[in-house]
């Protein structure tokens, strides 16, 4: 065990850790976040339009169209947001200046957008647009850097305002950036979201199967495990993914289809992390009545986060960094939930999620409110909360002999 813990310090972590630190990562982490306003304000007019209650459901018949203005005016542009919130985020990281950065990153998405008749295709705007406004993010704003850097702009006079000087900053990059993106489209014919989405669709595919799922908590877990927040460390990456999937699982619960993507955002952070990462709500369960005066403590500290997913007193103070006892438990019980929970989806007992409830949303609730109100998602998340109390239970007395052991000793 000893060997292990090594390898995940010493080998497997410095280059993980790395990379989820990388600029280009936490541009994309943190551009998103523009986008989870409107995908959560659409979420709440489709939880209002489904309630599933008869009376309620005759009533809002006739205004089914209506709500469907503000799904689709919010669903419907996460990708546009992305482009401006990755392009502001990656200049800003950069030292630039980020509304430049935000502007050519927009424009040059927009650009990408027009199909072969030279019209504008808002449904790229969409889900399927993500991976194209990135990947426009980062080219616009890695030419404005090379011109910044390189002192290749056009400098006004000190007595310039600011923000007149830095729009002259942005004109010459700005030009080739419009220039670049406009003669792929334009002149040779490419397109742009096409390409960019058959790179990406392997990733997809793998991501919305089961061994691609469970290999994703798999290094969650670990990360944790040697003391890296892996959820965080990880977003850069399957943020995209997991919100393409969702936002298309809305449009189509919207509009009474089927549902396509089973792994979609919240599957993860609902059904797997329940009660946190590794499911350790019931490892506070079962501190609250500890024989340890010390358990009996964090416990008391550690509860009340936990409801909301909030786990980090317990995997610092327990703790469940490096530690042998907890390192099985917590790692095989989100394997066995992601298991489970996939193939209850995929058999159509549990809808998946359609709609963006925040991640701090308690057991049962989140679950309940994330796949439209079907109420055997908050059944199945009660029962996952007994799983992981009878799979932490035995793991638990061991560290609690030892912790009373420890106690009585120092008494």
């Amino acid at each position: 065990m000893n060997k292990f813990m090594d390898w995940l310090q010493n080998v497997l972590m410095p280059p993980l850790a790395k990379a989820g630190n990388s600029k280009y990562l936490v541009s994309i982490r943190n551009g998103l976040v523009l986008t989870l306003p409107a995908v959560i304000s659409g979420s709440i007019f489709l939880i209002i339009a489904n309630i599933p209650i008869p009376a309620w459901t005759n009533f809002m018949k006739p205004y089914m169209d209506a709500m469907g203005v503000a799904v689709n005016g919010s669903f419907g542009i996460i990708s546009l947001l992305a482009a401006i919130g990755i392009g502001y985020e990656l200049a800003k990281a950069l030292e630039l200046d980020a509304i430049n950065g935000a502007g050519l990153s927009t424009m040059a998405f927009i650009v990408a957008s027009f199909n072969s008749k030279y019209t504008l295709d808002t449904a790229n705007f969409a889900s399927s647009g993500l991976f194209t406004a990135i990947v426009c993010s980062f080219i616009s704003v890695l030419i404005l850097n090379l011109f910044v850097k390189k002192n290749w702009v056009i400098k006004l006079p000190n007595g310039v305002p600011a923000a007149v000087s830095q729009s002259f900053v942005s004109l010459i990059p700005g030009f080739l950036v419009l220039l670049l993106f406009w003669g792929l489209r334009v002149p040779l014919h490419f397109d742009i979201n096409l390409f960019v989405q058959s790179i990406f669709h392997p990733l997809l595919f793998a991501m919305n199967s089961l061994p691609g799922i469970m290999f994703y908590t798999l290094l969650v877990s670990v990360l944790w495990v040697a003391g890296i927040h892996g959820d965080m460390t990880l977003e850069g990456i399957s943020d995209p993914i997991f919100l393409q999937f969702l936002t298309a699982n809305g449009i189509a619960y919207a509009h009474h289809q089927t549902i396509p993507y089973l792994t979609s955002s919240g599957f993860s952070s609902l059904f797997v992390n329940v009660g946190g990462t590794g499911a350790t709500i019931m490892l506070v369960f079962w501190m609250l009545s500890s024989k340890s005066k010390a358990y009996r403590e964090l416990g008391k500290v550690a509860f009340p986060g936990a409801l909301f997913e909030i786990n980090e007193p317990v995997i610092f103070g327990f703790p469940i960094v490096m530690n042998p006892i907890t390192l099985i438990p917590f790692i095989v019980i989100p394997q066995i939930l992601t298991v489970l929970t996939y193939i209850l989806m995929s058999v159509h007992l549990i809808r998946p999620a359609v709609m963006m409830v925040p991640w701090t949303m308690p057991p049962i609730i989140g679950p309940l409110m994330a796949t439209g109100w079907d109420w055997r998602a908050g059944v199945w998340s009660a029962i996952e909360l007994v799983i992981a109390g009878a799979i932490y239970y035995p793991f638990f007395k061991v560290a609690e002999k030892q912790m009373v052991a420890q106690e009585a000793s120092e008494a």
